[in-house]
């Protein structure tokens, strides 16, 4: 005989008694663990279960870097116009307007100077949800004039990297970042002003191509995507199938092209060690 018996059959609950997990309250990583967001949070959004480091943004990294979360944002009412009055599918500021109030985010990167472990440092953070953390005019100028706060203050510059390259809608304006920023970089290099680049996933095109790769220290997060052009091009272009984890961070650091890859529930403790190395 059962120790449970079910006196009516079916389920008895009305519709309006029914409750629902809200959304966005469980994580699902690529391995197919469940993690509950709070934790994930916790665990500077890094799965305790597999460890895979899932995507976010500048307000993320502020939270997990700056002491207290306490900075001082630099130039954040600076957005992108249209001299080359672009359209595709709807014109170019009509896609920013867009994108600005489904992001909240003016441009595809934020810059601000606060303490990391006590010591001073200007960070600029790439957004991915603002067009794919795609480089135009904003981006190139705010990463400039962070880059001129710490040569004036003579404080280490940390670029957090998270992009799909050139922004299209900026054409040569877009492309001519990458020189402006190499060249403010070279000064900081000038006046022995540390530079530490972090390529997070994913870090591709004329992003890699320039500041993501001119750091003293060039570092990642674990399974970061990080190359140039995107594996379909570069197999069609040289006709051969690529190697097993080509582009992953794992990859790039076995051929030379990072100084480590960095967990990022140890990130913070890592940049204060670099910083004191360096200055």
């Amino acid at each position: 005989m059962s120790w449970f018996k079910r006196k009516d059959k079916g389920i008895q609950t009305p519709t309006e008694a029914k409750k629902e997990a809200p959304d966005g309250l469980w994580f699902k990583t690529p391995s197919g663990k469940i993690v509950h967001t709070r934790e994930l949070k916790n665990n500077a959004y890094v799965s305790p279960e597999d460890g895979y480091h899932a995507r976010i943004g500048s307000k993320e990294y502020f939270e997990i870097l700056f002491d207290n979360n306490k900075f001082t944002e630099l130039d954040p009412e600076m957005e992108s116009a249209d001299p080359l009055k672009f359209t595709d599918s709807k014109p170019y500021p009509d896609r920013i307007k867009a994108t600005q109030a489904k992001t909240d985010l003016k441009d595809a990167v934020r810059t601000a100077h606060g303490k990391l472990n006590g010591l001073d440092i200007t960070i600029a953070c790439m957004d991915f949800n603002f067009i794919g953390g795609s480089m135009g005019s904003v981006v190139g100028e705010k990463i400039a004039r962070a880059i001129d706060y710490s040569l004036k203050e003579k404080i280490p510059f940390l670029m957090i990297s998270k992009s799909g390259g050139a922004r299209m809608m900026e054409a040569g304006l877009s492309l001519m970042q990458m020189a402006k920023t190499s060249a403010k970089l070279a000064l900081l290099s000038e006046a022995r002003i540390p530079y530490i680049s972090l390529l997070t996933d994913p870090t591709t095109g004329g992003v890699t191509a320039s500041y993501a790769m001119l750091g003293d220290f060039n570092i990642a997060e674990p399974g970061a995507l990080i190359g140039f052009a995107g594996p379909r091009v570069i197999r069609e272009t040289i006709g051969k199938d690529l190697p097993k984890g080509f582009q992953s961070a794992e990859f790039v650091l076995e051929h030379g092209f990072l100084d480590f890859i960095v967990d990022r529930r140890n990130l913070k403790s890592k940049l204060s060690v670099l910083i004191k190395m360096l200055q």
